[in-house]
């Protein structure tokens, strides 16, 4: 039974920090295969918690809430997210249009069809790309790997953020996420697969292929050093939850 308050339809979350070029071009196509659809819907774009651009003017021109986090951290502004959304499936993606929101539609059909618990949009399942350089890509080959052991979830794909979520379940578990940066992204999944199992249920994840392209305009906001100290504490840290869970 959803939440009460939740309706049926999609809060579509972008993470958008210094982002109002990309903004001006994602907005309007995430509306378009939204409205394809056939469901009520909402974008909601969390900036950082002082706006170093005029991403707020775009997301007024172009139909979309606009919130600023309240603390700092990638997972902070996922966070912020959360709380705000106010339909039943939550849509995430990147805001600098690595991830082709034409993949919107086929998401939203295998988390409804299939009724998942999450659906990501992989760049490594068949027929899934990455146009990523090699050293991100293997990087990204091995931090799936050594998730996918310390989760415990056949997913090929778990570095990403192109996903579509049961928003009330996410809800009942964003007070809880204590990692900072894009370790997050595990995080939550292996809290989420914690709740269902406690409910004697199987938390069914489902990936959809997709082409991960290079950012459009703009710089990476990801530190390497620091984006790899946070993993490594994150692996012996989710470690321990999932032993205790």
């Amino acid at each position: 039974m959803e939440k009460k308050g939740l309706s049926r339809g999609i809060s579509a979350v972008l993470l958008a920090y210094g982002e109002e070029e990309n903004l001006k071009i994602l907005i309007p196509l995430i509306k378009n295969e939204l409205d394809l659809t056939g469901e009520k819907y909402e974008v909601i774009v969390i900036d950082g918690m002082q706006s170093m651009d005029n991403s707020d003017a775009v997301c007024q021109e172009y139909g979309a809430k606009y919130y600023n986090q309240e603390k700092p951290g990638f997972a902070e502004a996922f966070k912020e997210g959360i709380r705000k959304a106010g339909y039943r499936a939550f849509l995430i993606m990147d805001a600098d249009m690595s991830h082709d929101p034409k993949c919107i539609p086929w998401l939203y059909e295998r988390f409804v069809s299939e009724k998942c618990d999450v659906v990501i949009g992989s760049r490594y399942t068949k027929g899934g790309v990455s146009n990523d350089s090699k050293s991100s890509k293997a990087m990204s080959h091995i931090l799936n790997t050594v998730y996918g052991v310390v989760l415990g979830i056949k997913a090929k794909d778990m570095s990403t953020d192109y996903r579509v979520y049961r928003t009330v379940r996410l809800k009942a578990v964003v007070d809880k996420l204590k990692c900072k940066n894009y370790d997050v992204l595990q995080e939550v999944l292996m809290y989420l697969k914690l709740d269902k199992q406690r409910e004697g249920k199987h938390f069914k994840v489902s990936e959809v292929p997709i082409v991960f392209e290079k950012r459009r305009y703009g710089e990476s906001k990801r530190k390497l050093l620091k984006f790899i100290i946070s993993y490594m504490k994150s692996v012996i840290y989710l470690t321990g939850v999932r032993l205790k869970g």
